[in-house]
């Protein structure tokens, strides 16, 4: 027998998505622009943390609706694969002027992508194949 969700918080996903879309609006001008790296780290956190939440509501609805779930369980994987892409993305890009001379490859220590990815593949692997994983 389902049970009832208590009372659910104020939902801050549409201000996540508003940001994002006011972001655009203001920051990215007409024309070629490579994208910088802190935008690329700020980016792949935004999609680490949506993967977090898709991971709790697909196992959270496995048993009551499976077939939502599995479709969950999807976009859970392609969010993964997205941060993937923008993990490499960040380590194909130019080094920015207060990056040159660091040895580490993920930049200055201010921006961890290389651990919040290696967080993200975990949770990723713990649901998934590696050939799920590779696919397109």
């Amino acid at each position: 027998m389902p049970r009832t969700p208590p009372p659910l918080a104020q939902d801050f996903v549409p201000f996540a998505t508003a940001a994002l879309d006011f972001h655009l609006a203001l920051n990215l001008p007409v024309g070629p622009l490579a994208a910088p790296r802190p935008e690329l780290d700020s980016l792949h956190a935004h999609l680490v943390s949506l993967h977090a939440l898709l991971d709790a509501h697909a196992c959270r609805t496995g048993r009551l609706a499976p077939a939502e779930s599995n479709h969950l369980a999807a976009a859970r994987l392609r969010i993964w694969q997205a941060a993937d892409r923008l993990h490499a993305a960040y380590h194909a890009a130019p080094r920015g002027p207060q990056e040159r001379g660091t040895d580490l490859p993920e930049g200055p220590p201010a921006l961890t992508i290389c651990r919040r990815h290696q967080r993200a593949t975990r949770l990723a692997r713990r649901h998934t194949t590696p050939t799920d994983i590779a696919r397109p």
